[in-house]
Protein backbone atom coordinates (compact mmCIF):
# COMPACT_ATOMS: atom_id res chain seq x y z
CA UNK A 1 0.00 0.00 0.00
CA UNK A 2 1.48 3.35 -1.06
CA UNK A 3 -1.27 5.70 0.11
CA UNK A 4 -3.96 5.65 2.78
CA UNK A 5 -6.52 8.06 4.24
CA UNK A 6 -7.51 7.93 7.89
CA UNK A 7 -10.63 9.54 9.35
CA UNK A 8 -10.43 10.58 13.00
CA UNK A 9 -13.28 12.02 15.09
CA UNK A 10 -13.03 15.12 17.20
CA UNK A 11 -13.36 14.55 20.92
CA UNK A 12 -14.38 16.33 24.08
CA UNK A 13 -12.61 15.50 27.33
CA UNK A 14 -13.04 15.87 31.10
CA UNK A 15 -16.85 16.25 30.89
CA UNK A 16 -16.75 18.29 34.06
CA UNK A 17 -14.90 16.51 36.85
CA UNK A 18 -13.50 13.57 34.87
CA UNK A 19 -10.16 15.40 34.57
CA UNK A 20 -7.72 13.65 32.19
CA UNK A 21 -9.96 10.55 32.35
CA UNK A 22 -13.39 10.88 30.72
CA UNK A 23 -14.07 11.66 27.08
CA UNK A 24 -16.39 11.07 24.17
CA UNK A 25 -16.23 11.27 20.38
CA UNK A 26 -18.35 13.58 18.24
CA UNK A 27 -19.19 13.60 14.54
CA UNK A 28 -16.71 16.31 13.63
CA UNK A 29 -13.79 14.81 11.74
CA UNK A 30 -10.30 15.35 10.41
CA UNK A 31 -8.68 13.27 7.68
CA UNK A 32 -5.00 12.40 7.40
CA UNK A 33 -3.73 11.25 4.02
CA UNK A 34 -0.33 9.52 4.05
CA UNK A 35 1.71 8.61 0.97
CA UNK A 36 5.10 6.94 0.82
CA UNK A 37 7.92 9.05 -0.62
CA UNK A 38 11.69 8.95 -1.01
CA UNK A 39 13.80 10.15 1.87
CA UNK A 40 13.23 9.92 5.60
CA UNK A 41 10.72 11.45 7.97
CA UNK A 42 7.43 13.24 7.34
CA UNK A 43 6.81 15.88 4.69
CA UNK A 44 3.83 18.02 5.65
CA UNK A 45 2.01 19.38 2.65
CA UNK A 46 -0.79 21.18 4.45
CA UNK A 47 -1.04 21.65 8.20
CA UNK A 48 -4.50 22.44 9.54
CA UNK A 49 -3.43 26.05 9.68
CA UNK A 50 -0.31 28.02 8.87
CA UNK A 51 -0.07 29.09 12.50
CA UNK A 52 0.35 25.45 13.53
CA UNK A 53 3.03 24.59 10.98
CA UNK A 54 5.98 24.32 13.38
CA UNK A 55 3.96 22.46 16.01
CA UNK A 56 2.58 20.04 13.43
CA UNK A 57 6.06 19.26 12.14
CA UNK A 58 7.30 18.29 15.60
CA UNK A 59 4.11 16.39 16.36
CA UNK A 60 4.22 14.28 13.21
CA UNK A 61 7.92 13.61 13.62
CA UNK A 62 7.48 12.50 17.23
CA UNK A 63 4.47 10.32 16.40
CA UNK A 64 6.18 8.60 13.47
CA UNK A 65 9.29 7.94 15.56
CA UNK A 66 7.13 6.38 18.28
CA UNK A 67 5.50 4.12 15.68
CA UNK A 68 8.78 2.95 14.15
CA UNK A 69 10.27 2.29 17.62
CA UNK A 70 7.24 0.27 18.69
CA UNK A 71 7.03 -1.83 15.53
CA UNK A 72 10.79 -2.00 14.82
CA UNK A 73 10.01 -1.27 11.19
CA UNK A 74 12.80 0.72 9.46
CA UNK A 75 11.79 4.36 9.14
CA UNK A 76 10.89 5.65 5.69
CA UNK A 77 9.76 8.94 4.20
CA UNK A 78 6.11 9.80 3.86
CA UNK A 79 3.99 12.77 2.88
CA UNK A 80 1.12 13.69 5.20
CA UNK A 81 -1.81 15.96 4.45
CA UNK A 82 -4.12 16.74 7.37
CA UNK A 83 -7.32 18.70 7.09
CA UNK A 84 -10.92 18.66 8.24
CA UNK A 85 -13.43 20.31 10.54
CA UNK A 86 -11.71 19.93 13.94
CA UNK A 87 -10.26 23.35 14.85
CA UNK A 88 -6.89 23.87 16.51
CA UNK A 89 -6.58 24.91 20.18
CA UNK A 90 -10.31 24.77 20.87
CA UNK A 91 -10.47 21.74 23.17
CA UNK A 92 -11.77 19.29 20.56
CA UNK A 93 -8.77 16.97 20.33
CA UNK A 94 -7.06 18.40 17.26
CA UNK A 95 -3.63 17.19 18.38
CA UNK A 96 -4.97 13.68 18.83
CA UNK A 97 -6.42 13.69 15.30
CA UNK A 98 -2.93 14.50 14.04
CA UNK A 99 -1.06 11.97 16.19
CA UNK A 100 -3.59 9.18 15.67
CA UNK A 101 -3.96 9.94 11.97
CA UNK A 102 -0.19 9.67 11.55
CA UNK A 103 0.26 6.49 13.59
CA UNK A 104 -2.83 4.69 12.24
CA UNK A 105 -1.84 5.68 8.70
CA UNK A 106 1.67 4.30 9.11
CA UNK A 107 0.17 1.16 10.62
CA UNK A 108 -1.89 0.68 7.47
CA UNK A 109 0.92 1.60 5.05
CA UNK A 110 3.27 -0.96 6.56
CA UNK A 111 0.74 -3.73 7.03
CA UNK A 112 1.55 -3.66 10.72
CA UNK A 113 -0.70 -5.58 13.09
CA UNK A 114 -1.03 -3.00 15.85
CA UNK A 115 -4.58 -3.27 17.18
CA UNK A 116 -6.64 -0.40 18.59
CA UNK A 117 -5.32 -0.91 22.10
CA UNK A 118 -1.75 -0.61 20.85
CA UNK A 119 -2.70 2.55 18.93
CA UNK A 120 -4.22 3.96 22.11
CA UNK A 121 -1.07 3.20 24.12
CA UNK A 122 1.15 4.94 21.57
CA UNK A 123 -1.01 8.05 21.18
CA UNK A 124 -1.63 8.36 24.93
CA UNK A 125 2.09 8.17 25.63
CA UNK A 126 2.68 10.97 23.14
CA UNK A 127 -0.19 13.06 24.57
CA UNK A 128 0.61 12.37 28.22
CA UNK A 129 -2.99 11.39 29.04
CA UNK A 130 -5.67 9.26 27.33
CA UNK A 131 -8.84 11.33 27.79
CA UNK A 132 -8.97 12.47 24.14
CA UNK A 133 -7.04 9.56 22.65
CA UNK A 134 -9.40 6.86 23.95
CA UNK A 135 -12.63 8.14 22.34
CA UNK A 136 -10.74 9.05 19.15
CA UNK A 137 -9.56 5.44 18.86
CA UNK A 138 -12.70 3.62 20.00
CA UNK A 139 -15.54 6.11 19.56
CA UNK A 140 -18.38 6.50 22.03
CA UNK A 141 -17.90 7.38 25.70
CA UNK A 142 -14.68 6.27 27.37
CA UNK A 143 -13.15 6.19 30.82
CA UNK A 144 -9.41 5.67 30.49
CA UNK A 145 -6.23 5.91 32.52
CA UNK A 146 -2.71 4.54 32.79
CA UNK A 147 -2.43 1.30 34.75
CA UNK A 148 1.26 0.64 34.84
CA UNK A 149 2.61 1.48 31.39
CA UNK A 150 -0.56 0.53 29.55
CA UNK A 151 -3.84 2.36 29.17
CA UNK A 152 -6.93 0.76 30.68
CA UNK A 153 -9.99 1.85 28.72
CA UNK A 154 -13.68 1.11 29.30
CA UNK A 155 -15.85 2.12 26.37
CA UNK A 156 -19.60 2.28 25.85
CA UNK A 157 -21.58 3.49 22.81
CA UNK A 158 -23.65 6.65 23.04
CA UNK A 159 -27.31 6.44 22.07
CA UNK A 160 -28.12 7.90 18.65
CA UNK A 161 -30.68 10.38 19.99
CA UNK A 162 -28.05 12.26 22.01
CA UNK A 163 -26.91 15.60 20.62
CA UNK A 164 -23.98 17.81 21.59
CA UNK A 165 -24.58 21.51 21.11
CA UNK A 166 -21.06 22.76 20.54
CA UNK A 167 -20.11 26.42 20.75
CA UNK A 168 -16.65 27.22 19.39
CA UNK A 169 -15.51 30.75 20.32
CA UNK A 170 -13.49 32.85 17.87
CA UNK A 171 -10.39 32.61 20.07
CA UNK A 172 -7.94 29.87 21.03
CA UNK A 173 -6.88 28.63 24.44
CA UNK A 174 -3.36 27.30 24.98
CA UNK A 175 -3.48 23.92 26.72
CA UNK A 176 -0.20 24.53 28.63
CA UNK A 177 -1.50 27.90 29.81
CA UNK A 178 -4.83 26.37 30.86
CA UNK A 179 -3.02 23.62 32.78
CA UNK A 180 -0.89 26.14 34.63
CA UNK A 181 -4.03 27.72 36.05
CA UNK A 182 -5.16 24.51 37.74
CA UNK A 183 -3.98 24.28 41.39
CA UNK A 184 -1.57 21.54 42.47
CA UNK A 185 -3.69 20.58 45.49
CA UNK A 186 -7.36 20.66 46.47
CA UNK A 187 -9.43 20.60 49.62
CA UNK A 188 -10.92 17.36 50.87
CA UNK A 189 -14.40 18.65 50.08
CA UNK A 190 -13.53 19.51 46.46
CA UNK A 191 -11.74 16.20 45.98
CA UNK A 192 -14.70 14.20 47.27
CA UNK A 193 -17.04 16.29 45.11
CA UNK A 194 -14.92 15.54 42.03
CA UNK A 195 -14.83 11.80 42.73
CA UNK A 196 -18.58 11.78 43.23
CA UNK A 197 -19.32 13.63 40.01
CA UNK A 198 -16.92 11.57 37.92
CA UNK A 199 -18.50 8.37 39.23
CA UNK A 200 -22.05 9.59 38.59
CA UNK A 201 -21.20 10.78 35.07
CA UNK A 202 -19.57 7.45 34.23
CA UNK A 203 -22.50 5.47 35.61
CA UNK A 204 -25.01 7.62 33.70
CA UNK A 205 -23.25 7.19 30.36
CA UNK A 206 -22.60 3.47 30.76
CA UNK A 207 -26.21 2.80 31.79
CA UNK A 208 -27.69 5.12 29.16
CA UNK A 209 -29.52 7.05 31.89
CA UNK A 210 -28.69 10.49 30.49
CA UNK A 211 -31.27 12.34 32.58
CA UNK A 212 -29.17 11.38 35.62
CA UNK A 213 -26.46 13.70 34.29
CA UNK A 214 -28.50 16.75 35.24
CA UNK A 215 -26.58 18.79 37.82
CA UNK A 216 -23.49 16.59 37.61
CA UNK A 217 -21.20 18.83 35.54
CA UNK A 218 -20.58 21.37 38.34
CA UNK A 219 -16.84 20.83 38.43
CA UNK A 220 -14.60 22.32 41.15
CA UNK A 221 -11.22 21.03 39.95
CA UNK A 222 -10.40 22.79 36.68
CA UNK A 223 -13.33 24.72 35.23
CA UNK A 224 -13.46 27.50 37.86
CA UNK A 225 -9.79 28.30 37.27
CA UNK A 226 -9.95 28.11 33.49
CA UNK A 227 -12.95 30.42 33.47
CA UNK A 228 -10.38 33.21 33.71
CA UNK A 229 -9.57 32.46 30.07
CA UNK A 230 -13.23 32.20 29.08
CA UNK A 231 -15.23 34.65 31.23
CA UNK A 232 -18.50 33.69 29.51
CA UNK A 233 -18.13 30.00 30.46
CA UNK A 234 -20.81 29.78 33.16
CA UNK A 235 -23.21 32.12 31.36
CA UNK A 236 -23.08 30.09 28.12
CA UNK A 237 -23.66 26.77 29.88
CA UNK A 238 -26.44 28.20 32.06
CA UNK A 239 -28.17 29.60 28.99
CA UNK A 240 -28.03 26.20 27.30
CA UNK A 241 -29.47 24.45 30.34
CA UNK A 242 -32.29 26.98 30.69
CA UNK A 243 -33.12 26.39 27.02
CA UNK A 244 -33.47 22.65 27.56
CA UNK A 245 -30.03 21.03 27.72
CA UNK A 246 -29.37 18.44 30.43
CA UNK A 247 -26.02 20.03 31.26
CA UNK A 248 -22.81 21.42 29.85
CA UNK A 249 -19.06 21.62 30.33
CA UNK A 250 -15.82 23.16 29.17
CA UNK A 251 -14.48 20.93 26.40
CA UNK A 252 -10.96 19.91 27.35
CA UNK A 253 -9.04 23.04 28.26
CA UNK A 254 -11.27 25.15 25.98
CA UNK A 255 -12.20 27.35 24.41
CA UNK A 256 -15.14 25.21 23.19
CA UNK A 257 -18.21 24.93 25.42
CA UNK A 258 -20.55 21.99 25.01
CA UNK A 259 -24.06 21.13 26.14
CA UNK A 260 -25.77 17.74 25.99
CA UNK A 261 -29.39 17.22 24.97
CA UNK A 262 -31.55 14.19 24.29
CA UNK A 263 -34.65 13.41 22.27
CA UNK A 264 -37.36 16.03 22.59
CA UNK A 265 -35.05 18.95 23.34
CA UNK A 266 -35.09 21.94 21.00
CA UNK A 267 -31.44 21.90 19.98
CA UNK A 268 -31.85 24.98 17.79
CA UNK A 269 -33.18 26.96 20.75
CA UNK A 270 -30.30 25.71 22.91
CA UNK A 271 -27.77 26.74 20.27
CA UNK A 272 -29.30 30.21 19.92
CA UNK A 273 -29.36 30.70 23.70
CA UNK A 274 -25.69 29.76 23.98
CA UNK A 275 -24.71 31.97 21.07
CA UNK A 276 -26.44 35.01 22.57
CA UNK A 277 -24.02 34.77 25.50
CA UNK A 278 -20.96 34.62 23.26
CA UNK A 279 -21.71 36.25 19.89
CA UNK A 280 -19.34 35.64 17.01
CA UNK A 281 -18.88 31.99 17.87
CA UNK A 282 -19.58 29.01 15.61
CA UNK A 283 -22.29 26.65 16.85
CA UNK A 284 -22.81 23.06 15.75
CA UNK A 285 -25.35 20.45 16.78
CA UNK A 286 -23.27 17.28 16.66
CA UNK A 287 -24.16 13.60 16.76
CA UNK A 288 -22.00 11.13 18.71
CA UNK A 289 -19.36 9.17 16.83
CA UNK A 290 -19.42 5.52 17.91
CA UNK A 291 -16.91 4.29 15.30
CA UNK A 292 -13.65 5.92 16.30
CA UNK A 293 -10.69 5.99 13.93
CA UNK A 294 -11.40 4.52 10.50
CA UNK A 295 -9.51 3.89 7.29
CA UNK A 296 -11.31 6.03 4.72
CA UNK A 297 -11.74 5.14 1.06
Amino acid sequence: MNSVTVRIPGTTANLGSGFDTLGLAVALHNKAQLTRRAGRGPLITSPISDAARDGSTALFRSSSQAFFRRTRIPAFGFEIHLDGAVPIARGLGSSVTARLGCIAGLNALTGSTLDRHALLDLVSAEEGHPDNAAPAVFGGFTAAGFVGKEVRCIRTPIQKNVRFITLIPPFEVSTPEARRLVPLSFSKADTVHSLNRAALITAAFTSGNYTALKGCFDDRIHQPWRAKLIPQLDAVISAGVKAGAIGGWLSGSGSTLMCLATKGADTEAIAKAMLRRLPGSAVYVLKPDNDGVQLSV
